[in-house]
Protein backbone atom coordinates (compact mmCIF):
# COMPACT_ATOMS: atom_id res chain seq x y z
CA UNK A 1 0.00 0.00 0.00
CA UNK A 2 1.47 3.33 -1.34
CA UNK A 3 2.01 5.96 1.51
CA UNK A 4 0.37 9.13 1.25
CA UNK A 5 2.71 12.28 0.98
CA UNK A 6 2.89 14.24 3.69
CA UNK A 7 2.56 17.54 1.57
CA UNK A 8 -0.73 15.96 0.78
CA UNK A 9 -2.00 15.73 4.07
CA UNK A 10 -1.26 19.03 5.07
CA UNK A 11 -2.74 20.70 2.36
CA UNK A 12 -5.75 18.41 2.47
CA UNK A 13 -5.55 19.71 6.29
CA UNK A 14 -5.30 22.70 5.40
CA UNK A 15 -8.53 23.40 3.23
CA UNK A 16 -10.33 21.22 5.75
CA UNK A 17 -9.50 23.97 8.24
CA UNK A 18 -10.50 27.45 6.04
CA UNK A 19 -13.83 25.65 4.86
CA UNK A 20 -15.99 27.00 7.89
CA UNK A 21 -14.16 30.60 7.32
CA UNK A 22 -15.59 30.27 3.44
CA UNK A 23 -19.20 29.35 4.35
CA UNK A 24 -21.31 33.03 4.63
CA UNK A 25 -22.94 33.85 7.53
CA UNK A 26 -26.46 33.55 8.08
CA UNK A 27 -28.30 36.34 10.37
CA UNK A 28 -31.96 35.47 11.42
CA UNK A 29 -33.65 37.35 14.21
CA UNK A 30 -37.06 37.97 15.63
CA UNK A 31 -36.76 41.79 17.37
CA UNK A 32 -33.88 43.61 16.72
CA UNK A 33 -32.10 45.65 13.75
CA UNK A 34 -29.84 43.61 11.47
CA UNK A 35 -26.31 45.41 9.87
CA UNK A 36 -24.25 44.22 7.15
CA UNK A 37 -20.97 45.63 7.54
CA UNK A 38 -19.12 47.47 4.62
CA UNK A 39 -16.99 45.33 2.66
CA UNK A 40 -18.28 41.63 4.35
CA UNK A 41 -20.23 38.66 2.35
CA UNK A 42 -23.09 37.24 3.72
CA UNK A 43 -26.08 34.76 3.43
CA UNK A 44 -29.36 35.27 4.61
CA UNK A 45 -30.29 38.46 6.74
CA UNK A 46 -33.60 38.06 8.09
CA UNK A 47 -35.74 39.94 11.10
CA UNK A 48 -39.78 40.39 11.92
CA UNK A 49 -39.20 43.76 13.93
CA UNK A 50 -36.27 45.27 13.10
CA UNK A 51 -34.55 47.05 10.24
CA UNK A 52 -31.59 45.90 7.61
CA UNK A 53 -28.79 48.22 7.08
CA UNK A 54 -26.56 46.78 4.35
CA UNK A 55 -23.31 48.97 4.35
CA UNK A 56 -21.44 50.35 1.33
CA UNK A 57 -19.79 46.96 -0.50
CA UNK A 58 -21.46 44.38 1.39
CA UNK A 59 -22.96 41.26 0.15
CA UNK A 60 -25.73 39.27 1.03
CA UNK A 61 -28.13 36.79 -0.13
CA UNK A 62 -31.86 37.42 0.46
CA UNK A 63 -32.64 39.82 2.80
CA UNK A 64 -36.45 40.25 4.51
CA UNK A 65 -37.74 41.83 7.33
CA UNK A 66 -42.00 42.02 8.11
CA UNK A 67 -41.95 45.46 9.90
CA UNK A 68 -38.77 47.76 9.03
CA UNK A 69 -37.08 49.57 6.65
CA UNK A 70 -33.82 48.25 4.65
CA UNK A 71 -31.49 50.66 3.47
CA UNK A 72 -28.56 49.22 1.52
CA UNK A 73 -25.77 51.84 0.47
CA UNK A 74 -23.42 51.79 -2.48
CA UNK A 75 -21.89 49.02 -4.20
CA UNK A 76 -23.77 46.60 -2.61
CA UNK A 77 -24.70 43.03 -3.81
CA UNK A 78 -27.93 41.26 -3.11
CA UNK A 79 -29.95 38.80 -4.32
CA UNK A 80 -33.59 40.03 -3.12
CA UNK A 81 -34.78 42.62 -0.56
CA UNK A 82 -38.33 42.45 0.61
CA UNK A 83 -39.89 44.23 3.48
CA UNK A 84 -43.96 44.55 4.18
CA UNK A 85 -44.17 47.31 6.73
CA UNK A 86 -41.04 49.41 5.60
CA UNK A 87 -39.12 51.56 3.35
CA UNK A 88 -36.76 50.24 0.76
CA UNK A 89 -33.54 52.16 0.05
CA UNK A 90 -30.49 51.12 -2.37
CA UNK A 91 -27.96 53.58 -3.09
CA UNK A 92 -25.45 54.48 -6.68
CA UNK A 93 -23.96 51.39 -8.42
CA UNK A 94 -25.80 48.61 -6.73
CA UNK A 95 -26.53 44.86 -7.85
CA UNK A 96 -29.76 43.19 -7.29
CA UNK A 97 -29.85 39.96 -8.95
CA UNK A 98 -33.65 39.13 -8.18
CA UNK A 99 -37.00 41.25 -6.63
CA UNK A 100 -37.38 44.59 -4.49
CA UNK A 101 -40.33 44.67 -2.87
CA UNK A 102 -42.72 46.18 -0.40
CA UNK A 103 -46.12 46.80 1.21
CA UNK A 104 -46.31 49.64 2.55
CA UNK A 105 -43.19 51.60 1.88
CA UNK A 106 -41.38 53.33 -0.53
CA UNK A 107 -39.03 52.34 -2.97
CA UNK A 108 -35.96 54.50 -4.04
CA UNK A 109 -32.76 52.99 -6.09
CA UNK A 110 -29.91 55.10 -7.41
CA UNK A 111 -27.91 56.02 -10.30
CA UNK A 112 -26.04 53.25 -11.30
CA UNK A 113 -27.78 49.97 -9.95
CA UNK A 114 -29.17 47.11 -11.93
CA UNK A 115 -32.48 44.94 -10.75
CA UNK A 116 -32.35 41.56 -12.44
CA UNK A 117 -36.09 41.35 -11.18
CA UNK A 118 -39.22 43.16 -10.57
CA UNK A 119 -39.60 46.22 -8.42
CA UNK A 120 -43.03 46.51 -6.34
CA UNK A 121 -45.14 48.01 -3.63
CA UNK A 122 -48.44 48.54 -3.04
CA UNK A 123 -49.15 51.79 -0.77
CA UNK A 124 -45.46 53.42 -1.61
CA UNK A 125 -43.68 55.78 -4.23
CA UNK A 126 -41.06 54.26 -6.28
CA UNK A 127 -38.25 56.09 -7.95
CA UNK A 128 -35.60 55.30 -10.16
CA UNK A 129 -32.72 57.04 -11.35
CA UNK A 130 -30.31 55.81 -14.26
CA UNK A 131 -31.34 52.27 -13.33
CA UNK A 132 -31.69 49.17 -15.24
CA UNK A 133 -34.41 47.11 -14.38
CA UNK A 134 -34.85 43.65 -15.79
CA UNK A 135 -38.44 43.26 -14.79
CA UNK A 136 -41.62 44.94 -13.84
CA UNK A 137 -42.36 47.83 -11.89
CA UNK A 138 -45.92 47.74 -9.92
CA UNK A 139 -47.77 49.55 -7.93
CA UNK A 140 -51.70 50.05 -6.41
CA UNK A 141 -51.49 53.67 -4.96
CA UNK A 142 -48.21 54.74 -5.21
CA UNK A 143 -46.71 57.07 -7.44
CA UNK A 144 -43.98 55.92 -10.25
CA UNK A 145 -41.04 57.89 -11.61
CA UNK A 146 -38.62 56.37 -13.80
CA UNK A 147 -36.12 59.10 -13.69
CA UNK A 148 -33.34 60.03 -16.22
CA UNK A 149 -31.82 57.39 -17.95
CA UNK A 150 -33.16 55.06 -16.56
CA UNK A 151 -34.14 51.59 -18.81
CA UNK A 152 -36.86 49.00 -17.88
CA UNK A 153 -37.24 46.41 -20.01
CA UNK A 154 -40.35 45.31 -18.43
CA UNK A 155 -43.92 46.97 -17.62
CA UNK A 156 -45.20 49.51 -15.70
CA UNK A 157 -48.44 48.51 -14.04
CA UNK A 158 -51.07 50.48 -11.50
CA UNK A 159 -53.47 47.88 -10.20
CA UNK A 160 -56.93 48.63 -9.00
CA UNK A 161 -57.44 48.19 -5.18
CA UNK A 162 -59.76 45.42 -4.24
CA UNK A 163 -60.54 44.14 -0.51
CA UNK A 164 -57.68 42.03 -0.42
CA UNK A 165 -55.25 45.14 0.09
CA UNK A 166 -57.55 45.67 3.25
CA UNK A 167 -56.58 47.29 5.59
CA UNK A 168 -54.60 49.47 3.07
CA UNK A 169 -56.27 52.59 2.31
CA UNK A 170 -55.96 53.79 -1.34
CA UNK A 171 -57.76 57.30 -1.85
CA UNK A 172 -55.57 59.78 -3.93
CA UNK A 173 -54.81 59.31 -8.16
CA UNK A 174 -51.13 57.95 -8.42
CA UNK A 175 -48.50 60.48 -10.62
CA UNK A 176 -46.54 58.10 -13.14
CA UNK A 177 -43.51 60.18 -14.30
CA UNK A 178 -41.28 58.97 -17.34
CA UNK A 179 -38.28 61.26 -17.24
CA UNK A 180 -35.75 62.62 -19.17
CA UNK A 181 -34.51 59.84 -21.66
CA UNK A 182 -36.05 57.06 -19.99
CA UNK A 183 -37.25 54.10 -21.95
CA UNK A 184 -40.06 51.62 -20.88
CA UNK A 185 -39.85 48.72 -23.04
CA UNK A 186 -42.88 46.56 -21.86
CA UNK A 187 -46.67 47.95 -22.07
CA UNK A 188 -48.01 50.55 -19.70
CA UNK A 189 -50.93 49.13 -18.03
CA UNK A 190 -53.02 51.64 -15.72
CA UNK A 191 -56.20 50.21 -14.21
CA UNK A 192 -57.17 52.76 -11.99
CA UNK A 193 -57.14 56.92 -13.10
CA UNK A 194 -53.38 58.19 -12.36
CA UNK A 195 -51.63 61.50 -14.05
CA UNK A 196 -49.12 60.04 -16.81
CA UNK A 197 -46.63 62.54 -17.77
CA UNK A 198 -43.97 61.24 -20.40
CA UNK A 199 -40.72 63.45 -21.14
CA UNK A 200 -40.79 64.37 -25.17
CA UNK A 201 -37.29 62.25 -24.91
CA UNK A 202 -38.73 59.28 -23.06
CA UNK A 203 -39.49 56.04 -24.81
CA UNK A 204 -42.39 53.91 -24.06
CA UNK A 205 -44.17 50.78 -24.98
CA UNK A 206 -48.19 50.78 -25.71
CA UNK A 207 -49.86 52.40 -23.17
CA UNK A 208 -53.76 51.52 -21.77
CA UNK A 209 -55.93 53.26 -19.55
CA UNK A 210 -54.36 56.43 -19.80
CA UNK A 211 -53.57 59.84 -21.33
CA UNK A 212 -50.08 60.64 -21.63
CA UNK A 213 -48.68 64.30 -21.37
CA UNK A 214 -46.03 65.05 -23.10
CA UNK A 215 -43.55 67.35 -21.17
CA UNK A 216 -39.85 69.09 -21.93
CA UNK A 217 -37.78 70.27 -19.12
CA UNK A 218 -36.29 68.37 -16.19
CA UNK A 219 -39.46 68.75 -13.93
CA UNK A 220 -43.02 67.04 -14.77
CA UNK A 221 -45.61 69.46 -14.81
CA UNK A 222 -47.62 69.26 -10.91
CA UNK A 223 -50.62 67.72 -10.67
Amino acid sequence: MKRVPSFLVLACGALLAAAPALAQQDISKVNGSIVAQAGRAYGDVETVNGSISIETGAQVEDAETVNGSINAGDDVVADSLTTVNGQIRVGARARIRGDVETVNGGIFIDRGSSVGGDVGTVNGAIGLVAVDLAGDISTVGGDITVGVGSHVRGGVTVSRPSSNWFPVQIKRRPKVIIGPDAVVEGPLRFEREVNLYVHETARTGPVTGATPVSYSGARAPRD
